[in-house]
């Protein structure tokens, strides 16, 4: 489904600064970013707060209207704009949550080692580590094509489909290595002088 003629005229009013382009733009968009954001953040096992919500909503939005409504400017219109704005907002939210969890993490103050690396939750559900730092150093265990999946996979968040492409693997064989990877990286992370 293409861009609607709706959607085309609010996308060239907003781009043309014209008066209550934002506000009815943001009308017609708000319920999708609610959706992206609770979806996303079930998906990933993250409970929100009222609070959280509406900040990761505004951080969609920000970042919409961040460099003279650059987001809107990359826009092609080979989507409906309902579909672009769910990646864009997705990507958003996905980066926030990593950056807070990340940021949670380091203000537990935990040692060094104790970084959790969690089982799956379900077959095929993969957790992504947010301190970089003890990626990092855990990475130190791997080597070769195990250490390029689990770097890109947890320090760059990229997907499954990207890492493919890069290592030049099918898809179906990026979960498997980077369970075998994290297998490895908690064992290095129990005993840390053995690596």
């Amino acid at each position: 489904m293409g861009l609607s003629e709706i959607d085309r005229n609010l996308l060239e009013r907003c781009l043309q600064g014209k008066p209550r382009a934002w506000e009815d733009f943001v009308d017609r968009f708000m319920g999708l970013v609610v959706h992206v954001v609770n979806h996303t953040a079930q998906a990933r096992s993250v409970r929100l707060s009222p609070e959280d919500r509406d900040d990761l909503c505004a951080e969609v939005f920000l970042a919409v209207i961040d460099n003279n409504f650059a987001v809107l400017r990359n826009f092609r219109g080979l989507s409906s704009l309902a579909t672009y704005l769910t990646v864009v907002a997705r990507r958003i939210v996905v980066k926030v949550l990593l950056a807070r969890k990340t940021t949670s993490r380091l203000a537990e103050n935990s040692p060094p080692h104790a970084t959790q690396v969690a089982a799956d939750p379900q077959p095929g559900v993969e957790q992504r580590l947010g301190d970089q730092e003890e990626v990092q150093r855990l990475l130190d265990s791997l080597q070769g094509t195990e250490a390029q999946v689990v770097r890109m996979y947890h320090l760059e968040g990229k997907s499954y489909g990207e890492i493919s492409s890069v290592v030049g693997m099918s898809e179906n064989s990026i979960g498997p290595i980077l369970s075998r990877a994290r297998n490895k990286m908690r064992r290095a992370s129990v005993n840390p002088a053995s690596g």
